[in-house]
């Protein structure tokens, strides 16, 4: 029988108050009839391209996640406890998860109340609970959930989300796809440390981002447990599931280097996959100390997936890469992954920042001047479709202005500084100040009219921000 909140027997009895106050003194106990003093948090974050992507409220500090997957990789039930801080007085917030079906949900271990729509799960905790989720407060939540995980198809027309594969699965997750196979803060201005735990029928592999803290067998199952201690963004956390060969060795200073390749594209990426303590080595000398804990690569079948993706610690390449592509993935761990955007409308920091590291790698290891690099770019018609920092939707994320054109305005800086050691102080500084954080455009271009001593307002307004193609000037 449906019973009216505490509210609205307030709005419809004036006199209530005294009656409350009768019986309290006739019992001796209080009586409750109100909700949390807080409210509920935002469902989404307002980003430029993806609004009701991630959610207000709260940000999260760690995700330990537990996924066991069937024989075929189609099915999975998974159990994420997430701990977070409140960001204000919360009554209810909100998880970012698609299509699988939530089992049950806890906040500080008492159920709550969910309600779903879409890929919005509103979670309102119970009174006593709600009471202690004031600004500042730690709190953790437990989502048990099953079922077949989605393939999500973005504007663009690739896919992303959970990927099967002949071999098992791949979860790659930019810009949304990771809420196809876990709950959470899905946007990449909520970075977290992560536990993941993936439960897989022996013989086969699960690899994901960090270090490996443990593999167990147990009657013919067995348990991966991968960590990640610096934050990530969601959108980089990536699993693979299937028969992989994975190797281990070191770097310089004796970084980890953990690699793992299909069987029928292991041999053929060999050579290519030994290039990564050099490329490493050469990065930390052009951008300063390498950001992670252990660096690496997977390398799926051919077709595993429509493109490379620069998930934390080690990129997924499907087939064997070639060294500029290498050498753009593994850009990334400082650009991108360390420093990542504040909003999808930054993302030409990252790709402009590496594809800029593919010319710099070129001159350096095979004789063509990053000015011819520059020259070709600025050639390219496809690279003058819009500016780099203002894609016109979603569907242009990964399009030519965001690599080619935002590698021009690095470049630009570079030939307007006029001065290559205070150029490349400015990369290592831009790195350091945002380490393991988030930046916006606004936020580089402060910085670096700052480090430069430059006015650069119109080398922003032309390069970056620009309509047309500039004059070289």
């Amino acid at each position: 029988m449906h019973q009216p909140t505490a509210a609205a027997v307030r709005r419809t009895a004036p006199g209530l108050a005294l009656l409350v106050a009768v019986l309290t003194l006739v019992s001796g106990c209080s009586v409750d009839l109100g909700g949390s003093a807080g409210t509920p948090g935002a469902a989404g974050m307002r980003d430029p391209y993806f609004p009701r992507l991630g959610n207000g409220g709260y940000d999260v500090t760690h995700y330990d996640l537990s996924l066991d997957v069937d024989p075929t990789a189609a099915r999975l039930s998974g159990t994420a406890v997430i701990t977070a801080r409140a960001t204000q007085d919360l009554s209810a917030f909100n998880l970012d998860l698609a299509g699988l079906e939530v089992r049950s949900v806890t906040v500080e271990g008492r159920p709550a109340a969910v309600n779903r729509a879409g890929s919005e799960l509103t979670l309102r905790p119970d009174r006593a609970v709600a009471d202690r989720l004031r600004t500042g407060s730690s709190f953790r939540t437990v989502v048990s959930y099953a079922g077949p995980p989605r393939t999500v198809t973005d504007a663009d027309g690739s896919e992303e989300g959970w990927l099967r594969t002949t071999n098992g699965a791949v979860a790659l997750g930019e810009p949304a796809g990771s809420m196809a196979w876990f709950p959470g803060n899905h946007h990449p201005a909520d970075k977290a440390s992560y536990d993941l735990r993936v439960t897989v029928p022996e013989g086969r592999s699960a690899v994901s981002n960090g270090e490996l803290a443990s593999r167990r067998t147990t009657g013919g199952r067995t348990t991966f447990h991968w960590r990640t201690r610096e934050p990530m963004a969601s959108y980089l956390a990536t699993v693979v599931v299937g028969r992989y060969t994975v190797r281990e060795s070191a770097a310089g200073g004796g970084l980890p280097v953990i690699t793992a390749a299909a069987p029928d594209v292991d041999g053929a990426s060999a050579g290519v996959l030994a290039r990564i303590p050099e490329v490493i080595a050469w990065g930390e000398k052009r951008f300063g100390p390498y950001p992670f804990s252990s660096a690496g690569a997977v390398v799926g079948r051919r077709g595993d997936a429509g493109y490379a993706l620069e998930t934390q610690n080690r990129p997924f390449f499907p087939g064997p890469p070639d060294t500029g592509l290498l050498v753009h993935e593994l850009a990334h761990q400082w650009f991108g992954n360390s420093v990542t955007p504040a909003s999808w409308r930054d993302m030409w920091l990252n790709e402009g920042f590496a594809t800029y590291a593919e010319w710099l790698w070129s001159a350096d290891h095979d004789g063509v001047p990053v000015a011819e690099s520059f020259e070709r770019a600025y050639a390219d018609e496809a690279n003058w479709a819009f500016p780099a920092s203002r894609p016109p939707g979603p569907a242009d994320l990964s399009r030519p202005p965001v690599y080619g054109r935002g590698a021009m305005v690095v470049h630009r800086i570079r030939l307007e500084m006029d001065d290559d050691e205070a150029f490349f102080r400015l990369l290592k500084g831009w790195l350091t100040a945002h380490r393991h954080g988030n930046a916006s455009t606004a936020d580089f271009t402060a910085y670096a009219e700052k480090a430069s001593g430059l006015d650069l307002t119109e080398l922003w307004d032309t390069w970056l921000q620009g309509g047309s193609r500039p004059a070289r000037g």
